[in-house]
């Protein structure tokens, strides 16, 4: 027996610090638009699941969690999340450790970067505003009224439109009536030296009709208020489901494939209504007024309660829009 109390003891002590805490705090509970120094975008949701902490965070790409909660003192929680690594393979890698609570009601909160080389690391300190829970039902579609059409590229040239990045490269232009992305990058890595491109003008909830053309194994996306990614590759992409063309990207999976093979023009009409989103591709619905949850990997806008540009990925691979058309719904005053 004492044998046995022993090795209970000590599998006790090995125990997460978290199991011997108290819950997360109510308040602190939720879903979080993060305003960071470092003036990246950034999400976070803080949730208890079947008596367990469930906390999810990205900022700007990658994995959002769930990520396990270390400790709970103090009306703050302590998490890491996925470390970055110097270069894909790389031994060298750098932890980011989160703390954060509640101070006079506020969001308070700091991720430290802790590099595994000895190197100095830096602390970025953040603040958040709440997001509203999800409506409970979604919206009724046939009582939503759109206003007039509004065409956002005209085939010309790029007014009304501008780079994200100042700091990349411009591969956008304005080519025989068609919005054009040229860059020599053919993977699929996150990120690259060209620039993404938005609109200046800035929307809340609308239906938007856009074409796309991508060539066989290649990559863009087309993002619902600088949020929300609708994939954009071909058909038999090595990208499917929650990847893949119909899809809100590592969100909501489309029903089926509608996608056409690479090299053809494809088709959405996307409607985004009280964060619910419906996706009809080529003519087929996909996916039909499901909440989406989060903004998507990418986003640069993490506050579904404020107006966000149409914004497409040019850090990827070329690409061609044509015909993008916006109807803004009409609000009853």
């Amino acid at each position: 027996m004492t044998l046995f109390l022993t090795a209970l003891s000590a599998i006790v002590l090995l125990s997460p610090t978290v199991s011997a805490q108290k819950s997360i705090p109510e308040e602190l509970q939720g879903d979080w638009s993060l305003q960071l120094d470092s003036k990246e975008p950034a999400w976070m949701s803080v949730r208890e699941k079947d008596g367990k902490p469930a906390v999810h965070m990205r900022i700007y790409i990658g994995s959002d969690g769930p990520f396990d909660v270390t400790e709970i003192s103090g009306g703050r929680i302590q998490f890491s999340i996925k470390p970055i690594r110097k270069a894909k393979g790389s031994k060298v890698f750098t932890k980011r450790k989160v703390d954060v609570g509640l101070i006079d009601g506020r969001l308070d909160g700091r991720i430290s970067y802790i590099p595994n080389d000895g190197s100095k690391g830096r602390t970025v300190r953040f603040s958040g505003n709440r997001i509203p829970p999800m409506p409970k039902s979604p919206p009724d579609l046939s009582k939503v009224k759109f206003g007039n059409k509004v065409t956002l590229f005209n085939g010309k040239d790029l007014t009304g439109w501008r780079p994200h990045e100042k700091d990349k490269k411009n591969g956008w232009s304005a080519h025989d009536g068609l919005l054009v992305n040229t860059t020599p990058k053919t993977d699929f890595s996150a990120t690259g030296d060209h620039a993404n491109l938005r609109t200046v003008a800035e929307f809340e909830d609308f239906r938007l009709h856009i074409e796309f053309l991508v060539e066989e194994q290649r990559n863009s996306g087309i993002y619902l208020r600088g949020m929300y990614e609708a994939q954009v590759v071909d058909r038999d992409s090595r990208m499917q489901g929650l990847q893949g063309v119909g899809a809100i990207f590592g969100r909501i999976a489309p029903s089926k494939n509608a996608g056409r093979p690479g090299g053809q023009w494809q088709t959405y009409d996307l409607t985004l209504v009280d964060r619910h989103i419906t996706v009809v591709l080529n003519g087929e619905t996909v996916i039909d007024n499901q909440p989406v949850i989060g903004p998507t990997a990418g986003a640069i806008y993490t506050d579904p309660s404020a107006a966000g540009p149409i914004y497409l990925q040019g850090d990827h691979t070329n690409v061609k829009y044509r015909n993008i058309v916006l109807e803004p719904v009409v609000r009853e005053q």
